[in-house]
């Protein structure tokens, strides 16, 4: 975990300090975790940073202890941009860079905007992890620091979306066209659920949008498991997928194959 150290330029201990103020401005923001990881989350070696908060509930989610913002830790930017220029070297030779996940890190928009900019003036490739769901919180400022976007269209039909995630489909949909327009690279994810989003007419829909991205460089089938359940159970959250099973080789091959018909890169 990243903590406030000497290096901060708020004094996050001070009780006096607005951290409200802080938070608003994008000088601080409320952080999960972080790990190191390779070919995961982007490109190369990657710094992943979970921010706390987000609004959707997806049934599948793995990490609900990153949905409230308030359960985060309090963390200066500074500190966050020190630890990138130790990992230099490593995304030099790599080809990696820094990945903003969370959680929904456009939550956070003021802070994503200002690591961004931070992270880009070290010549570090950025990408972001989100649902698209607030993507109108992400400025054309934000949008020209980051060099890839991770977008998780979590089914294709309205109705399948919201019983997947709580919210509306659409607001994934405008963010999507906005990135197409600008020519920002994308990856697309695809959670496979069995019972859930693996109907051959929402993964139709799912493909049928992304399709007509042309910005859109790969599509992810990501099959569900079931590794975040503990989670759930430690929050004392009722686990809506219980017991629901993975996904099998034969409707793995099926979804794949209908982006795969679109002319779409699929892993």
């Amino acid at each position: 975990m990243l903590v406030p150290g000497a290096a901060c330029t708020a004094d996050l201990s001070d009780p006096r300090h607005d951290r409200l103020a802080a938070r608003r401005s994008g000088h601080v923001a409320s952080v999960h975790s972080w790990e190191l990881v390779t070919s995961v989350d982007g490109p190369g070696t990657r710094m992943t940073l979970f921010l706390a908060g987000c609004p959707l509930r997806c049934q599948y989610c793995h990490n609900p202890d990153t949905w409230r913002q308030r359960d985060g830790e309090l963390t200066a930017l500074d500190d966050i941009v020190a630890r990138l220029r130790r990992y230099l070297p490593v995304f030099r030779a790599t080809g990696g860079g820094l990945t903003i996940s969370g959680g929904e890190p456009l939550q956070q928009s003021a802070f994503v905007t200002r690591l961004a900019r931070a992270a880009a003036e070290l010549g570090v490739h950025v990408a972001i992890d989100t649902s698209g769901n607030l993507g109108r919180a992400a400025s054309d400022a934000l949008l020209d620091d980051v060099s890839l976007v991770l977008l998780d269209v979590k089914s294709g039909l309205p109705d399948t979306y919201r019983e997947v995630t709580g919210r509306d489909l659409q607001p994934t949909i405008e963010f999507g066209d906005r990135l197409a327009a600008r020519g920002t690279p994308v990856w697309i994810r695809f959670v496979l659920v069995p019972g859930l989003t693996d109907a051959a007419e929402n993964v139709d829909a799912v493909a049928d949008i992304v399709a007509r991205w042309q910005n859109v460089q790969r599509v992810e089938v990501l099959p569900f498991h079931q590794m975040g359940t503990s989670k759930w159970e430690r929050l004392g959250i009722t686990y809506p997928l219980a017991g629901r099973p993975t996904p099998d080789a034969e409707l793995l091959a099926r979804v794949r194959g209908q982006f795969a018909a679109r002319g779409l890169t699929v892993y």
